[in-house]
């Protein structure tokens, strides 16, 4: 494939890669909004529904780096199409598992396909732009995962009350098939390999390389801090629909509108810290993360009955949206040239992680001190990775700045 136009933005095509990033990020978090049905329909604990969601993101730290390893040679249009059917597979699997072990199945095979997924989405888009329009087709393509948060799980959340949790997976699966015929159509094949002239290497060798670059250790530092206050959000935003129902009053049937408005303060989140995030860096990371602390305090406290619950919890969730943003851009400025490519992958790890880690202490924590303890545990642990920030700030500082390539 010939150089992408730089004269085109090619609007549509990233439209469509912000689709197949919508359908995979909700399908990762579907149960979410349905655990009490699940949990109801297959007579088993609301703690082991949300290990679903545990299932899912380990499969992904597990799997991620060898498949992409393993698949590195293969076509990239291809391998999005195949990774689409798979998701489309693994939901109508999901909707017909007769009890849970099928069902934790499903979510395994799900994982399997979300990491190698975003390791080949992601570049993609580089490969469809000229590279004065990266950063615009980003944002569009990334818009995908946070609509998951505004529409896909309160979208199947509300179609699961409604006619079962099992028409959701379905319906999540005909969304699949959809964006994977758009793929077809609409994606061109790109050639995603790197000319021999173009690849650096060391004379010590790339591990060597990596060893000696004190950039590593700043990249560290806020791999740490995503693996806290993302373990902590988590935590809570697992058991966000039981905990809704049962300590905040919120009718079953309504739990579908509050996650569409924690979506929608997730957006705004995300707009602040796009505005604020390149001004004010520390300032505006810092407030974030002692936002978000705070709100979750204040969810459980004051967060009683459908308008409180809906108010308090956008705080949260727009406390909580920017930060993703924020934790990938300071790990980039951090690291050196030569090991970008690593520090995005450290980065998702820790996210998916933390997303397994904090369903995996929600359930324990909902099992062994109940459901009304859930949220101070969650900020208690958000708190730490505030404290963290603090305490490594001129750590991290100092790895950047002697790191010597920059």
């Amino acid at each position: 494939m010939s150089a992408p136009s730089a004269d085109r933005f090619p609007l549509f095509r990233l439209l469509v890669l912000a689709g197949a990033i919508f359908v995979s990020v909700s399908s990762e978090f579907l149960p979410t909004g349905l655990l009490p049905d699940i949990a109801a329909d297959l007579d088993v604990s609301e703690s082991r529904v949300g290990l679903l969601i545990t299932v899912f993101a380990f499969t992904v730290v597990l799997s991620a780096a060898p498949l992409t390893l393993l698949t590195r040679r293969y076509s990239r249009k291809g391998l999005l199409v195949a990774l689409l059917a798979v998701f489309a597979v693994s939901n109508v699997l999901a909707a017909i598992a007769p009890n849970y072990e099928m069902l934790a199945a499903t979510r395994v095979l799900g994982g399997l396909a979300h990491g190698l997924f975003w390791a080949v989405a992601g570049p993609y888009v580089s490969l469809l732009v000229a590279p004065r329009q990266l950063a615009r087709a980003v944002s569009v393509t990334t818009a995908g995962g946070t609509l998951a948060f505004i529409l896909g799980v309160p979208f199947t959340a509300a179609i699961g009350h409604a006619i079962g949790w099992r028409w959701a997976f379905v319906t999540m699966a005909a969304l699949v098939v959809v964006f994977a015929v758009l793929t077809v159509v609409s994606l061109p094949a790109v050639d995603h390999r790197v000319p021999k002239r173009e690849v650096q290497t060391t004379d010590t060798g790339s591990i060597i390389a990596v060893k000696r670059d004190r950039s590593i250790v700043a990249v560290a530092i806020v791999a740490v801090t995503v693996l806290l206050v993302a373990t902590g959000h988590n935590l809570f935003y697992t058991y966000i629909a039981p905990w809704s129902i049962s300590i905040a009053g919120v009718a079953d049937d309504y739990v579908s509108l509050l996650l569409l408005f924690f979506g929608l303060g997730g957006a705004l989140g995300l707009l602040a810290a796009g505005v604020f995030g390149d001004r004010f860096p520390r300032f505006t990371l810092n407030l974030m993360l002692g936002s978000l602390a705070i709100a979750v305090i204040l969810t459980a406290l004051f967060a009683r009955g459908l308008v409180p619950a809906i108010l308090i919890m956008m705080l949260w969730s727009a406390a909580f949206g920017g930060l993703p943003a924020l934790f990938q851009t300071r790990a980039l400025h951090a690291a050196s040239a030569r090991i970008r490519d690593l520090t995005g992958a450290i980065v998702t790890t820790a996210f998916n992680i933390a997303i397994g880690l904090g369903a995996l202490l929600g359930g324990v924590v909902l099992d062994e001190l109940g459901m009304a303890v859930v949220p101070y545990v969650a900020a208690a642990i958000v708190a730490a990775g505030a404290v963290w920030v603090l305490v490594t700030d001129r750590a991290r500082l100092a790895a950047h700045e002697t790191d010597g390539i920059h």
